[in-house]
């Protein structure tokens, strides 16, 4: 009769024929932030590029506040697009199913001039419609219109004032004010505007104006000065 095997040498030997599962990963809690929203260094520059979270505290508030139903479109160029809601009804017996249509929301890199970097976002295929109408992402988040406005969002907002501070749109603005004959504001580089607008002569003839307390006086006769009503050859102002 053969001697008999140990019970704790059969259970050894019949766990190693068994097939072994590696364990389970177990997922790390991780703060950093989504690599949606990991933007770019602006060169020679040192300010960023506001977060999504919008913790920048010297940017100023969004003027309509933050939106109260679809959260998400916080974080991102929404538009107007929101979660519609209706019906899904059946052909043969009009039944009628609750159902939601979500706005179409793509991951993109979007190409910003002023900044010289793509900058990361979450943007719906109308507003990249749009975006391509008006000639790309600064003139977008630049527009003066209050429909505009609205529709940036809280995101959008803080991304415009970054592209408000980058020298060229500043040089633009300036040189939009000299075009538009308004006064100058302090801290704008008046040098940076391009040839041909001379700003600087314009704001040097409105400082001494307002020194000697002169009126600003528009057509009048022979005078070239500012706020000067250009005429046409071979016209007067006198009757």
């Amino acid at each position: 009769m053969p001697p008999t095997t140990p019970l704790p040498l059969l259970l050894a030997a019949a766990a190693r024929r068994l097939p072994t599962t590696a364990p389970l990963a177990v997922r790390a809690l991780s703060t950093t932030p989504h690599p949606l929203y990991r933007q770019p260094r602006v060169p020679a520059s040192t300010l960023p590029i506001p977060s999504a979270s919008g913790r920048e505290p010297a940017i100023p508030p969004y003027p309509l506040g933050p939106r109260q139903t679809y959260h998400q479109s916080n974080t991102g160029l929404y538009g107007s697009a929101r979660i519609r809601f209706g019906n899904r009804v059946s052909e043969r017996n009009e039944i009628k199913t609750r159902r939601a249509w979500r706005p179409n929301v793509h991951h993109k890199r979007l190409w910003s001039a002023s900044l010289g970097v793509y900058v990361r976002t979450r943007v719906t295929t109308r507003v990249l419609r749009t975006i391509d109408k008006v000639g790309g992402l600064d003139e977008y988040l630049l527009g003066i219109k209050a429909a505009r406005v609205k529709e940036l969002g809280p995101w959008g907002w803080r991304l415009r004032w970054r592209v408000m501070q980058t020298p060229s749109v500043r040089a633009r603005h300036a040189a939009e004010r000299v075009r538009l004959r308004l006064p100058a504001r302090e801290g704008v580089d008046y040098a940076a505007v391009p040839e041909g607008m001379e700003a600087e002569g314009l704001m040097e003839e409105t400082e001494g104006m307002l020194a000697r307390e002169e009126e600003f006086v528009i057509g009048e006769e022979g005078k070239v000065g500012f706020m000067a009503e250009e005429q046409p050859e071979g016209t007067s102002m006198k009757k």
